[in-house]
This record gives C-alpha cells, structure tokens and sequence, in this order.
C-alpha cells in the first residue's frame, strides 16, 4: 500500500490560542515550530511512507516543511481545515497513493512506533485508523485506505464522528488508543502532563 502522510499547520504565530495563559505568542510560535520539526523528524525515512505533504498558509512553516523533505501546499486566504485537508488529499491522490494519514503537528509524544502501529492496523482495505485524543472527543492521528474513504470532519467531538463516518462507508474501523498519540497541546493542563515540556526549550 501507497501511503501518504498529510499534515496540516495553522500560522505558527497563531496556533495554540488557547496556551494564551501559560506561554507569550513568541513562546507559542517557538513551541508550533519545535512540534512540527518534531513531527517531520518522526515522519522522515520511514519505508511504509511514499511521501510526507504539509498543508499551509503559513510561508515560515513551508519553508521548514521543505527543509526536512517535504512537499508543501500552500493554502490561500482562511480555508477550513476539512476543506484543506481535502485538496491536500486530491493532491496525493494524483499521485496515486492508496490511503492517507492525517497527522496535526501538535503531538508531542509521536514516535515512530505510533506510526508504524497506525500502519500495522490499515491492512485490508476499506479501512478507517483512528487515534482519539486523551478525552475520546477529538481526532488526533486518521488513517484511511482508499484515500477519500470518508469525508474529513475535524472539529470539537470529531472522534465519534469519523468513526460514524468509517461505519456508514462499511470500512473496517480500527481505534488506536495510546498515550502517547493521546496527548495534544490545546490547553495549559496539557503542557502539565508532558514530562519533556522543558525539553522543549521554549523557555
């Protein structure tokens, strides 16, 4: 199986909103950027993946995205993130990948073995991997073979929804519950969790 790795970015200055309390905006961008070299370095020289694709519209994160190997696209104006996520799959589509995974650059605790898991469990297709977030309310890693199985549907309790999703196309749904796939940092109590946070260097 052919398989693409789509990852999306907000503005580096401006993801993270919500951190507001806990960091500075410069902390904030310092803390996107290290997460998404983070992500990349994860996602680099893995056989399984044809190709790593970022989605932007942030030209600084483009530029990192590159410089780690990647194939960017840059989105115009203030698209939302189902409808990016959907060009960036007909991008890799073109290209004739089997299946996409969709990975946020907000993880901390990614490692390779998370994504190999993902992969050992999208054998057989139709399928649908989901990892949930720690609260089983957002979607944290999605992995679907063919590529389009279902529409995207990201947002607040997105997790419940893909997996209607994936039902109601009558693919096979694979959930993927780990700790370290669980854990994104959307809130202060999140970067309380994270052992590493000071190895993060944001500070």
């Amino acid at each position: 199986m052919t398989l693409w790795a789509i990852v999306p970015v907000k503005p580096l200055r401006r993801g993270k909103s919500r951190l507001s309390g806990a960091l500075t905006e410069d902390e904030r961008a310092h803390l996107n950027e290290k997460l998404l070299e983070h992500t990349l370095k994860t996602l680099a020289d893995l056989k399984e993946l044809e190709q790593v694709l970022v989605v932007s519209r942030d030209p600084h994160a483009l530029t990192i995205a590159r410089k780690h190997g990647a194939r960017t696209v840059r989105e115009d104006g203030q698209p939302h993130l189902n409808t990016a996520l959907t060009r960036a799959t007909v991008v890799a589509k073109l290209h004739a990948t089997r299946g996409v995974l969709i990975l946020p650059a907000d993880l901390p605790l990614l490692s390779r073995d998370d994504i190999l898991t993902l992969i050992e469990r999208a054998t057989n297709p139709p399928v649908v991997v989901i990892a949930p977030d720690r609260h089983e309310q957002g979607t944290n890693a999605l992995l679907m073979s063919p590529a389009g199985l279902i529409e995207y549907d990201f947002g607040e309790g997105s997790y419940q929804r893909h997996c209607k999703r994936a039902q109601k196309a009558g693919a096979r749904l694979e959930v993927v519950k780990l700790h370290s796939l669980g854990l994104d940092l959307d809130l202060p109590e999140d970067l309380a969790l994270l052992d590493n946070f000071k190895e993060l260097k944001i500070r």
